[in-house]
């Protein structure tokens, strides 16, 4: 090559990739979502989770071939002879190099080769490999390249050491979303990844095949189906090049008593009773706020919402709006399952329970306002739990959403309607509605059922006594006839 080609040549490499590496990189990773929104599943169980984590693998895996196409066309229009190729979960380099040591290509000097440099099949592993792209391109214009350790595949023994879970954690975050939608629901899964890793791992203990089992089969139930969930993402998210061979164990939840209305009614009250009771304290919190926790109770049992649904960028003002006349909630789209706008199952409940008052709506917004993390919304879903024992309710939040699936059975509202309103499947809806249904529901659900057939038995038999009056009367009327007749 030339003095004043292998000139261009560089300064074609060196605008390449700088463009690369400083500006395209960025935007992939803030922009890749940027048109992405996730088909509403309705579904906050494990296999709608799994769903929606599936559509965003998807749009991930869209936008990195769509740049992985991008990445070859400029090699080809820059005139780099060098192109980049997918194979399973690695980016390989192809060019046509020198032979191999030890190799032959009938009597030819050269050869296509695959190059493996140990480069993951994602977009971070995508710019590496574009970087590596030109720097091959360059020394194949100067005809310098020469094989070495890195072009023949032998591999650091420092790369290939194992890290610790510990070690693993501190890139975690960076790792996990490089293939995710960062938003407020991605966050608080995120979160609850780390949690369980560090409640449940020795962070000091090498990430292998071998120990993430012993911890994983050290436990049982439902603590077990979530170290298998938890040590999963993690071992696929750094591509540690092994899967678990431990299996999911089948749970069935212990028996619950769900209250009925009269039971969710008089809890209503207590809080009032609370705060009378702690009146003369000088503890802020609870002279503050209870209104407002009196309110979030009543908008679980009126609405049958998960508490994070009423935390997450509330839409106060469509819920206060006159044209508002259905009553009817907005979950934000940031929730579990999406955006959904919520029916009460029980509208006497909003007048009841004073759902429109704007005192505890203010106390809601101010504390909204300061919530600054998904770790804030969290504190607040936990201070529910915190706020049902306080003041003496006999229950959990999340039994007054179960409440409603049943209530709304008991009402024959249509499966589907009831599911979309509750936001999960069809299949969640019955499973939970058959799981807390109970003896005392059973009593009402053939109550009722004996009950309208025996109006309707008693209403046939009315109506045979009708007939057979009509009948008698009939007669009547035709021997009066006749009688007349005769006397004619």
């Amino acid at each position: 090559m030339n003095a004043q080609n292998q000139s261009n040549y560089e300064g074609i490499y060196s605008i390449s990739t700088d463009n690369y590496t400083n500006a395209d990189s960025k935007d992939w990773f803030t922009d890749m979502f940027a048109d992405f929104d996730p088909q509403n599943t309705t579904d906050g169980s494990y296999r709608g989770t799994m769903a929606k984590i599936k559509a965003t693998e998807l749009q991930y895996q869209a936008v990195f071939e769509q740049k992985l196409v991008e990445a070859n066309n400029n090699l080809k229009r820059e005139r780099i002879k060098v192109s980049i190729k997918q194979t399973g979960n690695s980016l390989q380099l192809r060019a046509t190099l020198p032979l191999k040591p030890g190799d032959s290509n009938l009597g030819k000097a050269k050869k296509q080769y695959d190059l493996s440099l140990g480069i993951p099949a994602n977009l971070e592993g995508l710019k590496t490999a574009i970087e590596e792209s030109y720097e091959l391109g360059k020394l194949i214009a100067r005809h310098t390249f020469q094989w070495n350790e890195k072009y023949l595949g032998i591999r650091n023994k420092e790369k290939q050491e194992v890290k610790t879970i510990g070690e693993l954690l501190d890139n975690f975050d960076e790792k996990y979303y490089q293939t995710r939608q960062k938003t407020i629901t991605s966050e608080n899964t995120f979160s609850n990844y780390i949690s369980v890793i560090k409640r449940n791992f020795d962070l000091t203990i090498l990430a292998t095949k071998e120990n993430f089992e012993e911890v994983i089969n050290s436990v049982n139930g439902n603590k077990k189906n979530e170290l298998i969930a938890v040590s999963s993402v993690l071992i696929k998210t750094f591509n540690l090049g092994f899967q678990l061979d431990v299996k999911r164990e089948q749970v069935i939840p212990a028996y619950r008593e769900i209250p009925d209305d009269e039971k969710i009614i008089s809890s209503f009250y207590l809080f009032e009773k609370f705060a009378l009771k702690r009146k003369n304290t000088n503890i802020s919190d609870e002279i503050d706020t209870w209104e407002m926790w009196r309110w979030v109770y009543g908008m679980l049992a009126t609405y049958g919402l998960r508490p994070r649904e009423l935390f997450v960028q509330p839409d106060i003002n469509w819920w206060m709006s006159p044209q508002n006349i259905d009553h009817t909630w907005k979950v934000n789209k940031n929730t579990k399952t999406g955006y959904r706008e919520v029916i009460p199952f029980v509208t006497e409940w909003v007048e009841l329970f004073d759902l429109k008052n704007p005192k505890p709506l203010n106390i809601l917004a101010r504390k909204v306002e300061k919530i600054a993390s998904v770790q804030n919304i969290n504190w607040m879903r936990r201070d529910i739990s915190r706020w049902f024992r306080k003041v003496g309710i006999e229950f959990q939040p999340y039994d007054l959403r179960h409440a409603c699936a049943i209530r709304a059975h008991l009402q024959g509202i249509a499966i589907k309607a009831a599911a979309d309103n509750l936001g999960h499947t069809v299949d969640e809806h019955t499973k939970t509605y058959q799981r807390w249904f109970g003896i005392e529901n059973r009593k009402k659900a053939f109550g009722e059922v004996i009950s309208q057939r025996s109006l309707i038995e008693l209403q046939k038999n009315e109506i045979l006594a009708l007939r057979m009056e009509n009948e008698k009367l009939r007669f009547e009327v035709e021997k009066f006839k006749f009688s007349a007749a005769e006397n004619l």
